[in-house]
């Protein structure tokens, strides 16, 4: 039962501008790289009851909870596990393609997981528990410059070096919330700071761990092979570091032709629903027909 809630957790952030981008049509096979939840896959497969979605994810929990979640549509719906850079396709065989980037609310919310330091938790955030790398690895095991290097690159964090340089006389670090306070204690923010003071470090390590950037790239480099022609490609994305690459991929890109030019966001009615929506841009572009 507790692998069922997982799916409770997720609303689909920006739904109508989704299916808007990826218009499914009779008979149409899709793909859903981070399925989550199983929210975006179950608007595709209601939209259009013929079509088909290969659904895919990296974290076995959200995968088992997207199988329970998804099994009123039967063998529409096929599951994949693994990331989705390595997904196995070697020619145009998709009529759309979603990649909904980021950690998912479900994993957000459980503290076991070590993504949030709203919880005292261990310092994980691996979105495969079979990668061998953790936070708490490179927190309590890395050098100054190496920390500062990361929380700068993958966080925009501008204190990067104070930060590094107090973490190494403070470690060993365990948990999440000695992490947040160590950082927040360095920084001695504001009360009327729009963010917690360690939201960037938190980033950054997350990103670092489960090398999200390099897998983004592969993906985009890769996913416009996939589509057939005139099919579309959608990416959701929620900090600069996702979107501009999207964004520059997609420009130098031959086979792609941008839909566009700026992301669409969520309204103030949406955002009010789910707040997770407040950061996300959505970018969509087609396949030419080259």
């Amino acid at each position: 039962m507790q692998d069922l809630e997982f799916s409770t957790y997720h609303q689909p952030v920006l739904a109508t501008a989704v299916l808007a981008a990826l218009q499914p049509k009779a008979g149409g096979l899709y793909l859903d790289a981070t399925v989550g939840g199983g929210g975006h896959t179950a608007l595709l497969l209601r939209r259009e009851p013929t079509c088909r979605v290969l659904a895919i994810d990296q974290d076995p929990m959200a995968l088992a909870a997207a199988q329970a979640f998804l099994a009123p549509f039967g063998d529409r719906v096929q599951f994949w596990h693994g990331n989705f850079a390595d997904l196995p396709v070697a020619e145009p065989m998709f009529d759309g393609i979603l990649a909904d980037l980021g950690v998912s609310s479900a994993q957000l919310d459980r503290p076991e997981r070590g993504f949030s330091f709203r919880f005292d938790a261990p310092l994980d955030m691996r979105m495969n528990p079979d990668n061998p790398l953790t936070a708490a690895t490179v927190i309590n095991h890395y050098s100054e410059r190496e920390l500062a290097d990361i929380f700068y690159e993958y966080g925009e964090e501008r204190f990067a070096r104070r930060i590094a340089r107090q973490i190494v006389a403070r470690r060993p670090l365990k948990t999440t919330q000695e992490l947040a306070q160590l950082v927040a204690h360095c920084l001695k923010a504001s009360p009327r700071q729009r963010i917690h003071p360690a939201t960037r470090v938190f980033q950054a390590l997350r990103i670092y761990v489960n090398q999200e950037l390099a897998v983004l790239d592969q993906f985009l480099a890769r996913s416009p092979q996939w589509l057939k022609p005139a099919g579309r490609i959608a990416v959701i994305s929620f900090h600069s570091l996702e979107d501009r690459r999207v964004k520059q991929a997609w420009r130098a890109n031959p086979l792609l032709e941008v839909v566009t030019r700026k992301p669409i966001v969520a309204d103030a009615a949406e955002v009010s629903l789910n707040p997770r929506s407040r950061s996300a841009k959505l970018r969509i572009a087609a396949r030419t027909f080259a």
